[in-house]
């Protein structure tokens, strides 16, 4: 995705820019902390899109000296900021706001306003999600919903369905929390409201940061290409067997291949091993163009 789309990114900035300065005028006109942490929420996803952004943008930049097997990686390390920044800006912040309020409990004032904005915000990050899980369902083919979320390199998608998916929840929880606390008369339960926004935000946040950091430290690539690269060599009749294959995620759209190969005894001279060598990357990277970088080492033993 290094030079893919950043549409879902700008939609989402968008939608969660307008949606974060509505949930701050109805968290002021309502006095609601589980309004509060929504907008707090809304004002962080805005920060973390920013940061895919800018991890998009320096991912597409080129190989140089210093990193010739380009900066792909980049993207995986702010995804990883955005699984913190997520963490401590939007779930430690709200379970704090919820801890506050339930100690110190305080009426919910006029809800309408805050209703309205959240029932509206709701079908936005609804619309948000949705658009998502078509984007996931449209890349993972056949591969199961949740193991595609697993398995996917594509690490801005999954933290923006991350993101949209924990508002939605999120903003389910601060609605029902507005109406039961104003319907009760008891504050405790916009509390709980916050509390309950904050440990949904803590347990995405830890999800992508488990799934992101597997990626940063350097995650095999899609067992696809290791495939393909055995079927060549079943039919190329330069090999005689593949005796090794090693990839690596390098970035969103970048994958490093590194063969220990087994060529047949014929190949006597150097030009016509180098010959075969080039003739069998070529058609890797045909069959699979996410392959930046293909590495054959000749040998006879693993």
């Amino acid at each position: 995705m290094a030079g893919g789309s950043t549409a879902h990114i700008i939609q989402s900035l968008v939608s969660n820019t307008l949606i974060a300065v509505s949930k701050g005028v109805a968290a002021v006109i309502t006095g609601s902390g589980a309004l509060l942490a929504e907008t707090l929420h809304s004002f962080a996803d805005c920060g973390n899109q920013l940061l895919l952004l800018l991890g998009v943008k320096q991912a597409r930049r080129p190989p140089d000296e210093q990193h010739p097997l380009g900066y792909g990686r980049n993207l995986y390390f702010w995804s990883f900021m955005v699984a913190l920044l997520l963490f401590l800006g939007g779930g430690v912040f709200s379970i704090y706001e919820g801890v506050h309020k339930l100690m110190h409990p305080e009426p919910v004032g006029s809800i309408l306003v805050g209703v309205i904005v959240l029932a509206i915000a709701l079908l936005l990050e609804g619309w948000a999600t949705l658009s998502n899980i078509v984007e996931l369902g449209r890349r993972r083919g056949a591969t199961p919903f949740f193991r595609y979320l697993r398995e996917t390199k594509d690490s801005d998608l999954v933290v923006v369905f991350g993101e949209n998916s924990a508002a939605v929840l999120g903003l389910v929880f601060a609605l029902a929390a507005v109406l039961i606390s104003k319907q009760t008369h008891d504050g405790r339960w916009d509390a709980i409201g916050s509390l309950a926004v904050g440990a949904v935000l803590v347990v995405v946040a830890v999800f992508l940061a488990v799934e992101v950091k597997s990626l940063l430290v350097g995650e095999r690539a899609d067992p696809r290409i290791e495939q393909v690269a055995r079927e060549i060599a079943e039919i190329d009749p330069n090999v005689e067997e593949i005796i090794r294959v090693l990839t690596v995620q390098q970035g969103p759209g970048e994958v490093v291949v590194a063969l220990k190969v087994r060529f047949r005894p014929g190949l006597t001279t150097g030009g016509q091993l180098c010959g075969a060598i080039n003739d069998f990357e070529r058609q890797i990277e045909a069959r699979a163009p996410e392959v930046k970088w293909t590495f054959v080492e000749p040998d006879m033993t693993d």
